[in-house]
């Protein structure tokens, strides 16, 4: 693209908000003999701290928080630079990020408790919780007309949602006219910017609720059959509204009441309170390899309350209160000794939850499962489960061998530089050196 706009198409098919590469150099984690000697080596990251080091010694990024912790134990914390270039405060554990998709698998968790409270079930039809689900109609060409239209064969699933398989499209994903349908019905759910960079990010204005949002949505035609492809998706956005109907609180306090509460999720908000934002970073658009501000933290979108709560975009955190959630998966549901979820949701939300016969093969989940909203390692990277944002955070969880990790840093697109990837092939680096040591 020519000078002026940022590089690559921003939240482009591959750029956009997700985590597709990380799992890819993560599952490498099944592979290594590490144990308990291992954990003697718990805070030698020399390869994670090169990584932060030079992209912020290069100044391609403000800075970056990485958090690397073993089962419950406290977390080691690598920080590099400031909250924002040419500042001089900090970056640090308690520093606020948009996390962007990093979202989906809170989101996805707060369906698997609902599911084990009974008031939902894996494979219920979508219809029997938001009735206008029913009777949707479905693009007979993926990406093609809106009105060269067929019935859907099989109702949308509590599991389509979670999995990105119920055929719903993304704004930032779908071309030709329906992606301009969702723009203009408000099915946009997410904020970038205060900046009138619209045609950039590609984005129209969302709708004004989340019950609005949920039922613009239904009106629109699906971009595949449900149950049949995996293509990313509103899903975890429309989950926001099946667990506040379900629950019968809003989505909002639902998180907060099940999830950030109990965890100890303090600095957890779809909205950043003002007296909070000295801890806010400014995200960066990445333009012909420079960082602009492209989201200032005191003149953030993000101290602005949002349309809805984006249940699949919405959440700025910090690394300390993500470490947390990490945490409890790599417990089963437990943290510090209490029980915030129970084993089976833990275990089940964590698994491969792909409709029989759906592969991500040609996706950029390619080579896994998909669980509650997040990746998930299959075979021998079994137990690995994680997202990425599209500011460039990335945090993933190995259950099998009680690993956390999660790298905060603040940039747009997140294909602008390759740290989805780079940043679980560090982790995987050091990993080895550590199993070689102990052998």
């Amino acid at each position: 693209m020519g000078s002026g706009t940022f590089e690559t198409a921003a939240l482009s098919r591959r750029a956009m908000l997700r985590g597709g590469a990380l799992l890819g150099a993560g599952a490498a984690l099944g592979t290594l003999p590490f144990g308990r000697a291992a954990l003697a080596h718990a805070g030698h990251w020399p390869s994670v701290i090169a990584l932060a080091d030079e992209y912020v010694a290069a100044r391609k990024v403000a800075n970056m928080v990485a958090v690397l912790g073993w089962r419950q134990r406290a977390p080691d914390v690598i920080a590099r630079g400031t909250l924002a270039i040419g500042q001089t405060a900090p970056a640090g554990i308690d520093s606020l990020y948009r996390i962007y998709s990093m979202t989906k698998p809170i989101t996805g968790m707060a369906t698997m408790m609902l599911i084990e409270d009974d008031r939902l079930s894996l494979d219920q039809p979508l219809a029997e919780i938001l009735p206008a689900f029913a009777d949707m109609q479905v693009q007979k060409t993926y990406d093609g007309s809106i009105t060269d239209l067929e019935p859907a064969e099989q109702p949308i699933t509590i599991r389509h949602l979670l999995t990105h398989t119920a055929g719903l499209g993304y704004s930032i994903i779908q071309k030709g006219p329906i992606k301009a349908a969702y723009e203009r019905a408000g099915a946009v759910p997410g904020q970038v910017t205060r900046l009138p960079l619209g045609a950039v990010f590609g984005r129209g204005d969302p709708a004004p609720s989340l019950t609005a949002f949920a039922d613009n949505l239904a009106r629109l035609p699906l971009v595949a059959q449900p149950g049949t492809r995996w293509s990313y998706s509103v899903s975890l956005d429309l989950l926001g509204r099946v667990i506040e109907v379900a629950s019968g609180k809003p989505f909002d306090v639902f998180l907060k009441e099940r999830l950030f509460d109990p965890l100890g999720m303090t600095s957890t908000w779809f909205r950043v309170p003002q007296g909070e934002v000295g801890r806010l970073t400014t995200n960066y658009g990445v333009m012909n390899g420079r960082p602009l501000p492209l989201d200032p933290a005191r003149a953030s979108v993000f101290l602005d309350a949002p349309a809805f709560p984006f249940g699949g975009a919405g959440l700025v955190s910090s690394p300390r209160d993500y470490d947390r959630f990490l945490q409890m998966l790599v417990g089963y549901g437990q943290i510090g000794g209490k029980r915030v979820m129970s084993e089976a949701a833990v275990r089940l939300g964590t698994s491969n939850l792909l409709p029989e016969g759906v592969s991500t093969k040609g996706t950029f989940a390619e080579g896994s499962g998909f669980g509650a909203g997040g990746r998930v390692g299959l075979g021998e990277q079994a137990g690995t489960f994680g997202w990425g944002g599209a500011a460039g955070t990335v945090g993933f969880a190995d259950l099998r061998r009680g690993l956390r990790a999660a790298l905060f840093t603040q940039y747009m697109p997140s294909e602008a530089y390759p740290i989805h990837g780079a940043f679980p092939a560090a982790v995987v680096k050091d990993l080895a050196a550590m199993a070689k040591a102990q052998a």
